[in-house]
């Protein structure tokens, strides 16, 4: 008698039931909703019942009119670029002297989590560390300028570039240890025989570095960067909770925070928060795409058209 073989597969699709459930309800539903409602004219709270605008980019129109909007949309870019360059130069920095063998770094544990550690510090509690760090009339920061000889306490967080400042350096702080951890992880997955041959060769370790360390690490340069790119671009939390009202002249206003304006914040606009996400979406798609384009290896890329060809003209070659 052969005995029959017990097929494991149902059970995989039985264990991915409550995901998918919750997958369908809870992120494509409204994700679907949230696209329908940018060309409706869906307004205020509890109202189910819209219809379709005569002028379906209606919407889009009015945002893009939107000073307020525009704001926004440069003040996102300039914080995300004011945290991400100093965010990346670091994490490099650190994670290419944490995994140099010639210099090895005693307690690298110890510092690794501690870099690390403001990256799981709730948003909420860091708004506040700061708020009080950059108190006025008292705080540190003030007590600190008193000491140089100031004589009136100053509004830090009143001032534009300092609250963009502030903003971006949060921003930095907190992710640029999970950055190095990326990094790290990257290096660590390179070939170490290539390393080996670039000291056989007579390479300093900037040499390593620049020549085989960041070439090797385009991959996940790349992947830090697209999802820096997203997470910058959905900066909400840290501008909405340590700045009241965006700050001076909407110094602080993000894209996200100018969304939860539109929606939630007495206006009730659905239709225009919707479509604001939409155009984000569409940003954020584009520069992701431009990311991939400039930063893929085009000796890799040429490799594979001249394979694709050669694949091509054997194919008709047998046809022939």
């Amino acid at each position: 008698m052969k005995k029959k073989k017990v097929s494991y597969a149902k059970y995989g699709y039985i264990f991915s039931i409550p995901f998918i459930t919750a997958f369908l309800l809870f992120t494509l539903y409204p994700l679907l909703y949230t696209v329908v409602i940018g060309f409706t004219d869906l307004k205020g709270l509890g109202k189910t019942d819209f219809k379709f605008c005569p002028d379906l980019f209606q919407n889009f129109k009015t945002i893009l009119a939107n000073a307020s909007f525009r704001t926004a949309f440069a003040n996102t870019f300039i914080i995300w670029g004011w945290n991400f360059l100093p965010q990346i130069l670091l994490a490099l920095l650190l994670a290419a002297l944490f995994t140099n063998n010639r210099r090895q770094i005693k307690g690298q544990g110890f510092f690794k989590v501690v870099f690390y550690m403001p990256n799981i510090i709730t948003a909420a509690t860091v708004a506040i560390l700061f708020g009080a760090l950059f108190g006025y009339p008292m705080g540190p920061m003030n007590d600190l300028i008193k000491t140089f000889g100031a004589t009136e306490p100053y509004h830090f967080l009143n001032n534009k570039y300092w609250a963009k400042g502030v903003v971006a350096f949060i921003q930095f702080w907190q992710w640029y240890g999970y950055t190095m951890i990326i990094l790290v992880s990257g290096i660590l997955g390179i070939n170490p025989e290539i390393y080996e041959a670039g000291e056989i060769d007579g390479c300093t370790d900037f040499q390593k570095f620049i020549y085989i360390t960041i070439p090797n690490l385009r991959t996940v340069l790349i992947y830090t960067l697209v999802t820096s790119l997203i997470g910058g671009l959905q900066m909400y939390d840290i501008p909405f909770l340590l700045v009241s009202k965006s700050g001076p002249n909407n110094a602080t206003l993000t894209t996200s925070v100018f969304i939860y304006n539109q929606a939630f914040s007495g206006s009730y606009m659905y239709n225009r928060a919707s479509a604001a996400s939409l155009l984000m979406f569409i940003v954020i798609s584009i520069l992701s795409g431009i990311v991939f384009v400039l930063m893929q290896d085009k000796s890799e890329v040429k490799e594979k058209r001249e394979i694709k060809k050669a694949q091509k003209a054997l194919k008709k070659a047998g046809r022939g």
